[in-house]
């Protein structure tokens, strides 16, 4: 076959193809003009599914009648002039493709009038054939209705999803462009039936309550609110908490100057920040916006705009990244309380891996001395001990605790796992970690595979404290452990670390190998079920708890506490009926 230039009618539908894969594109292109016109309030009719009909209509500034025809050529556009525009894009359109490709697949009739005239003008284009203008009634703005979307390419029309499916897709698409531009006003109608109403929110309330509309009244107050300047970029929304994490990542909105994107560099990101405080499988929820100057984005990535590129990608990723982090930080039952004894540097603290007391001695201590933490547990607190005072342990795994709302549960695990894997991360991070030299070297004696991938991390086990050297294939001596693991069993826990590493076993992080060994370390070192605590013990750890970043979640993202509150506890009793 020769080559031949094609007619434009199928040049225009081939574009089509890219920018209007379904209802759903359309009804996202027409949102976003109104956008650009200025509109503070869209209204949008839909019929069919979006197939039969898509009518959006706008408050914006309106078109000249002798712009219409021109809206519809394609490559034509207010938005940009010149190659420096293209680079600095603050409009949603900008190509000029949106409406010439709707025009080729649909039938499309467009009204506009401005402000300052009288009259308004109607355009409309039936399969590639433009009808001549004529005056028509319309308020100030402009109404663009789409028919028959795919009539007349059937082969488009085959890939369209029962009407249901298109109908969610419409839906989530305006809830999208609606929480990314919440001062103006949107109402969604379907068949004539009301489907959304949400008023403009031009105030912190208002937001919220759009914000609780659109994602459901759970979200918001399991979320952190954020709001930070990043050195020329500006990142706020809500950060949902650990404990909100999904089992599918349904619930991730990103908008970057104002505009819904899937970027995998923002997404990843964010990942990079629950790194340890997010159970696995798990997707975190969040709500973010970020801002910063259009020239350093580049907008023209994807015939859709839902993907762009940053000039200075690796910035902008570890900015983000440490704004999630440190936002996370604060994930603990209490912070800016004062210093904790435990915390204090005194010459021997408090072990928790002494050898446990026998459980009859335990017993006899708690009897002797309930009736004092009783008094002690309802005394008014001044609020830098959120988790109470410790009343019992269950079962060697938890302490029970009571402070002035109820109950306090604490997984005595999971608690002093995080507790320690921050002291490491500290160490580590100021690079002077406290250690203790050995009088007798202890020996580790593992398969040949197991001690070369123990090896392999040999430089940030020395940073952390560890001393050790290979004496054969299959033995390892330690000369220096950490001071934490003074009394753990570190032959043990090399041991373990080795036959993981070489298994590929324990990788819950996503950068590098330290924090996965810090992680690892701590999860081996922290009290196991059924070691008995005294009540000093308890109380220690939930002093420290109090006082440690992301203390409400282990390095696992599990839990480490929760609460009963007195409410609650009334309900499950009866008690006022």
């Amino acid at each position: 076959m020769p080559i031949r230039v094609l007619p434009p009618n199928l040049v225009d539908q081939i574009a089509a193809g890219e920018v209007i894969e379904r209802p759903a594109s359309v009804v996202k292109e027409l949102y976003e003009n109104a956008l650009d016109a200025g509109a503070r309030r869209i209204e949008i009719d839909i019929e069919g599914a979006g197939l039969t009909l898509i009518r959006v209509r706008d408050d914006g500034c309106g078109l000249a009648p002798e712009d219409l025809p021109l809206a519809l050529e394609r490559h034509a556009t207010s938005k940009i002039a010149t190659l420096d525009d293209l680079e600095a894009i603050a409009s949603f359109g900008f190509r000029g493709e949106a409406l010439p490709s709707m025009a080729s697949v649909a039938r499309l009739r467009m009204v506009s009038r401005r402000a300052e005239l009288e009259q308004a003008w109607e355009f409309s284009v039936e399969g590639g054939s433009a009808a001549p203008l004529k005056p028509a009634a319309h308020p100030p703005g402009t109404s663009v209705e789409v028919r028959e979307l795919f009539y007349n390419v059937p082969a488009r029309r085959k890939f369209v999803r029962s009407p249901s499916t298109e109908f969610g897709h419409i839906v989530r698409q305006v809830e999208r462009l609606a929480l990314g531009n919440q001062s103006v006003a949107v109402r969604l109608r379907h068949n004539g039936r009301d489907i959304l109403q949400l008023p403009a929110a031009d105030h912190a309330q208002a937001v919220e309550q759009r914000l609780d509309r659109l994602l459901g009244a759970e979200f918001r107050p399991r979320a952190l609110r954020l709001d930070r300047e990043l050195s020329g970029l500006t990142l706020s929304g809500w950060l949902g908490l650990p404990t909100a994490a999904r089992a599918q990542a349904d619930l991730q909105f990103w908008f970057v100057n104002g505009r819904a994107v899937r970027d995998r560099l923002l997404g990843n990101a964010v990942r990079l920040g629950f790194r340890d405080v997010l159970y696995q499988g798990r997707h975190p929820s969040y709500v973010l916006y970020l801002a910063l100057d259009p020239r350093q984005i580049d907008v023209n990535a994807h015939p859709a705009k839902l993907e762009l590129r940053f000039r200075d990608s690796r910035s902008v990723h570890e900015r983000v990244f440490r704004a999630v982090e440190a936002a996370l930080a604060g994930t603990r039952p209490a912070a800016g309380g004062p210093a904790s004894t435990w915390l204090a540097p005194v010459p021997q603290p408090l072990d928790f891996h002494a050898p446990a007391a026998s459980t009859h001695g335990e017993q006899v201590f708690a009897r002797s001395s309930f009736a004092a933490v009783q008094a002690l547990a309802v005394h008014e607190h001044d609020g830098s001990q959120p988790l109470g005072v410790p009343i019992a342990q269950l079962h060697g795994l938890y302490i029970l605790a009571q402070n002035r709302e109820g109950l306090i549960v604490i997984d005595t695990h999971a608690a002093h796992e995080r507790v320690l894997y921050e002291q490491l991360k500290s160490q580590y991070d100021a690079d002077r970690p406290a250690a203790q030299r050995l009088i007798e070297p202890l020996c580790v004696d593992a398969a040949e595979h197991e001690l070369d991938a123990l090896l392999l991390e040999q430089p940030d086990l020395e940073r952390l404290g560890f001393e050790f050297r290979r004496t054969a294939p299959e033995r390892l001596e330690i000369w220096r452990v950490p001071a934490l693991l003074a009394r753990a069993d570190a032959a043990g826990l090399l041991l373990q670390l080795a036959r993981e590493l070489a298994g590929g076993e324990g990788a819950t992080h996503l950068e590098g190998t330290a924090h996965r060994v810090l992680g690892s370390i701590a999860c081996r070192s922290a009290i196991r079920g059924q070691r008995v605590l005294s009540l000093a013990e308890m109380d220690a750890l939930m002093r420290q708890m109090e006082q440690t970043d992301r203390a409400s979640q282990c390095n696992h993202g599990r839990p480490t506490w929760m609460r009963l509150s007195l409410r609650e506890l009334d309900q499950l009793f009866l008690r006022g009926r």
